[in-house]
């Protein structure tokens, strides 16, 4: 029997696309810790996801014992990151809101968004909102865990990912390609493929979208205008704390660790 066929937003269906990245998950929050006691001199307790998606580092974060806040702009995915907390017993603060332009009723110490989220963010301005509310969020002394891949100068444009995760009956297969580069709008192109099989499921789901392109130097451009914040180290995926990275013409796969300035903000009690 042929596989069901559908377009839609892959962010629709948050059970397969948080299946796609949990392999990553514990690297990821360990790093998080990691750099929470290097960076920043006083306890980490409560902390902020943006862009959270199926909330895998949500639930991670909540069950390390965090006060975790997050949000994500897809409804569908709000609503499933707060169904595994019920099932759970874990609790986090999620709710739907764009991470453009926010603010938080309760300052956090420290915030974190990986696997491009940032770039979904298609202007300067938007990107340039984005740090600044991030930056009122979170108290002085605090950082901010960007992740996101750069644009080499060598890069090739024709570039294809796959990759496939497992959990329980449940695999899932991702082709992820670029299919358009307009470097004069820095925008590019991807198109997603997801194969699910579940059981008797067999599903393709297919999903098309942009996101801003950033050279090293147009990140350092953006950060630079952007004052509330300093850079502080740069990680790459692998996510060896103890093994910074310059922030150069040939890195991709990145991690910048942002911290607040205190001289901009009086740290909020």
């Amino acid at each position: 029997m042929s596989p069901q066929q559908v377009e839609a937003d892959w962010y629709d269906y948050p059970q397969y696309f948080d299946l796609s990245f949990r392999d990553e998950t514990d690297d990821e929050v360990e790093f998080f810790e990691k750099a929470f006691a290097r960076y920043v001199d006083y306890p980490v307790r409560r902390v902020l996801e943006t862009g959270c998606g199926g909330g895998r580092l949500v639930l991670e974060m909540a069950r390390r014992n965090y006060d975790v806040v997050a949000f994500d702009l897809n409804e569908k995915s709000v609503s499933y990151v707060r169904r595994r907390l019920r099932r759970t017993g874990r609790s986090a603060n999620v709710y739907v809101q764009d991470m453009t332009n926010f603010e938080l009723e309760e300052s956090v110490d420290a915030a974190f968004c990986t696997w491009n989220t940032f770039r979904h963010l298609l202007t300067d301005e938007s990107a340039q909102q984005h740090l600044r509310s991030v930056a009122t969020a979170v108290n002085s002394g605090g950082i901010y865990i960007l992740g996101l891949h750069l644009l080499p100068l060598d890069i090739d444009e024709e570039c294809t990912e796959r990759w496939t995760a497992k959990h329980g009956g449940t695999k899932v297969t991702a082709t992820l390609k670029v299919i358009e580069t307009r470097r004069a709008d820095r925008i590019e192109r991807l198109r997603i493929n997801l194969r699910v099989r579940s059981g008797k499921r067999d599903l393709r789901i297919r999903h098309e979208f942009p996101l801003r392109m950033y050279t090293c130097q147009q990140m350092q451009e953006l950060l630079a205008s952007v004052p509330e914040w300093e850079l502080v180290d740069v990680f790459d995926f692998w996510y060896d704390v103890d093994d910074p990275l310059e922030l150069n013409d040939e890195i991709t796969d990145t991690v910048l660790v942002l911290r607040k300035r205190r001289e901009i903000v009086r740290r909020r009690k």
